[in-house]
């Protein structure tokens, strides 16, 4: 048995089992399936999200091992991954609460309680104005920038997310154009693999579904380029074929989706010729 709690939830939940208590958390639920729930809670006027894990079945784990998949069998991945987000400087949710018992991997009890992370806007809702009302060139390459640092940290050090877009990518909702400095947060870490190094075929899942994700932006061949040479430095000259397969990949991500390619633009700034 593993059990993490904060000082508050040490003093909250003294002398009480732990996983019952979270177990008759009661909330808003954001997902409920395969033995997994998400919900949001408050106490004491502050919001939190629980992340509560109850088995998935060797059904479930077997299914996933046969589509070549890594099943998310309880919440200690991601509380995992919060910790060493945190060391790597990397802004992402704050852990006040875990706990995981259970031998059988199939009906593995866990759960994961953070902080809330009040008054932030996902990147995704965040830019979809852009169309109507572009941002400054000084914002844009303030997010792009951050983008490639936190690709860059996560990649450098063995992380790769699995579900790499802009919708987990948190900021604050307080009407300001964003900053290099302000924070920005990445969420929903439960599929993150953690390895001395990233296998290059993860790394292009990441990127691929990051440029997936923006493709319906205002961007410019300047912005590819300012990603690009952020994340690393002399990336298109000393490896194109990469970044070739990252760009394939995201454009066949969105013809998969939407039937049809990349608005206009965009096809053009990513046009493989560009990288030939």
């Amino acid at each position: 048995m593993k059990i993490f709690m904060s000082k508050q939830w040490q003093l909250l939940w003294q002398g009480k089992d732990p996983f019952a208590e979270a177990q008759a958390l009661q909330g808003k639920i954001f997902r409920s399936k395969e033995g997994r729930r998400t919900l949001r809670f408050e106490n004491e006027g502050r919001g939190y999200f629980l992340k509560l894990h109850e088995g998935i079945g060797w059904g479930e784990i077997f299914k996933n091992i046969f589509q070549l998949r890594l099943p998310v069998l309880g919440a200690a991945n991601e509380y995992l991954a919060c910790l060493r987000l945190k060391e790597l400087g990397v802004d992402t949710m704050i852990p006040v609460a875990f706990g995981e018992r259970g031998i059988n991997p199939a009906r593995r009890l866990s759960f994961l309680v953070t902080e809330e992370l009040a008054d932030t806007v996902s990147l995704e809702d965040y830019c979809k104005s852009w169309q109507e009302s572009p941002p400054s060139v000084r914002e844009k390459r303030a997010i792009i920038r951050k983008l490639a640092y936190i690709s860059k940290t996560l990649h450098e050090n063995g992380i790769n997310h699995r579900d790499y877009y802009l919708c987990h990518f948190l900021r604050s909702d307080d009407g300001k154009p964003y900053q290099y400095t302000d924070p920005l947060y990445l969420i929903d870490l439960h599929r993150v693999q953690m390895r001395k190094a990233t296998p290059r075929r993860w790394l292009v899942k990441d990127l691929a579904g990051l440029f997936y994700s923006a493709f319906d932006l205002p961007l410019t061949r300047r912005d590819l380029l300012c990603f690009i040479s952020a994340y690393r430095r002399n990336w298109l000259r000393n490896d194109a074929c990469e970044l070739r397969s990252v760009i394939e990949r995201a454009i066949a991500l969105y013809r998969k989706d939407f039937g049809r390619n990349p608005p206009a633009v965009i096809s053009d700034i990513l046009s493989l010729d560009h990288y030939t």
